[in-house]
């Protein structure tokens, strides 16, 4: 009988950039703390998560690691039908793949939904889709009228940010009265160190437990080790900035994202960029932007512009390694001019130039990205 299969699409990239993977198994001695804490606590959520009602897993809007989070899904086997896949940050994603990637869990019987924790709409839909899924759980269970859900996830996913959302817009919604309650929430991954309980709904009441961030304490696809320093999962400080820019702008010039930057270019304007630079309103403006602050939007487009002009203007063959490290070279060396680092900093300075486009990239200002591609095929 013929069925639809979904088939994982290998990223090209892979092949080219110095996996971080190598980066990491020379700092095992500074990563075994954390990885034994982060250890403790799978184990912990993994026999103590009996006596919830629902499991949400968290994971990135952009996924990167799919293989270990079925894996790590296939530890709840007692929440057989009660589990959901929440694809979080779903802002950052590319679109049309995560419309892909919602299929491919559904395929697999794990519902799943995505959000954008900081959207008042994207909460307030998630919140009516949980309570439709508890409402469904409610006529075949009634032995309790609250019901407690456990939020898992790896590290720098979100699982706080959302918990905190959920539970302000729950409130809100249900015009309850009180103090409203906040799950810690840190830029660092594994910051979360207790289990905290926030209620997101009444009438059945929904308790969302946000729990500290779980990883399995060996990972050998060195591809997934690679994607979860790429999203924060890992330190940086752990791997190193320069090595994560790096692996970045591997799959930046493989996308087609930076062909969306063209109208920067000031090769493809025909100096319109610098008659809009001469206008009065934007010298005045000048005076009062800052130069060294790769966050505001003019340095955002100069970043762009230039990334766009250095990836038109290569001549090399992409699937050529040594050709494809060149470009690499010459895209960082035109971005510490972009970002105003001296060259005297050395390594240093690399660091500050690779921590600035992680940072833009981590908050989409460097387009939309999924990290790794399926297809749909039918067998």
């Amino acid at each position: 009988m013929e069925q639809n299969k979904v088939v994982r699409k290998e990223e090209p990239s892979a092949k080219k950039v110095k996996s971080v993977s190598n980066v990491v198994d020379g700092e095992a001695r500074a990563l075994d703390v954390f990885w034994v804490r982060l250890a403790r606590t799978w184990d912990k959520t993994r026999w103590d998560g009996t006596g919830q009602d629902m499991l949400f897993y968290i994971v990135f809007g952009r996924p990167g690691t799919e293989l270990f989070m079925l894996r790590l899904f296939e530890q709840y086997p007692f929440y057989s039908g009660r589990r959901i896949i929440v694809l979080n940050k779903i802002d950052l994603a590319n679109r049309s793949q995560l419309k892909d990637w919602v299929a491919y869990f559904n395929q697999r019987n794990c519902l799943s939904i995505g959000v954008n924790s900081h959207n008042k709409d994207s909460v307030k839909e998630l919140l009516n889709f949980l309570q439709a899924r508890v409402r469904e759980l409610k006529k075949t269970d009634h032995s309790s009228l609250t019901i407690t859900a456990l939020l898992v996830g790896i590290p720098n996913v979100g699982k706080s940010a959302l918990a905190n959302s959920l539970h302000q817009i729950g409130r809100i919604s249900a015009a309850e009265k009180g103090k409203l309650r906040h799950a810690t929430v840190s830029p660092q991954p594994g910051d979360t160190k207790d289990i905290s309980s926030l209620k997101i709904a009444s009438h059945p009441n929904i308790y969302v437990l946000d729990t500290p961030s779980i990883l399995s304490p060996q990972i050998h696809d060195i591809e997934v080790c690679s994607k979860l320093a790429l999203t924060g999962a890992i330190r940086d400080g752990l791997v190193g900035e320069k090595e994560l820019a790096r692996y970045f702008l591997g799959i930046l010039n493989f996308s087609e994202e930076y062909k969306k930057w063209a109208k920067f270019s000031t090769n493809e304007s025909d100096g319109s960029f610098s008659e809009r630079s001469n206008g009065p309103e934007l010298e005045m403006k000048r005076k009062r932007v800052y130069p060294t602050d790769h966050t505001q939007d003019f340095m955002v487009q100069k970043v762009r512009q230039t990334l766009y002009e250095v990836i038109s203007g290569f001549g090399g063959n992409l699937e050529d390694e040594n050709d494809l490290e060149r470009l690499i070279e010459v895209q960082l060396a035109a971005l510490r001019e972009v970002f105003q680092v001296a060259v005297d900093l050395g390594e240093d300075g690399e660091s500050k130039v690779g921590y600035k486009l992680l940072n833009l990239y981590r908050t989409g200002r460097l387009g939309h990205y999924t990290l790794d591609s399926i297809t749909n095929k039918t067998v």
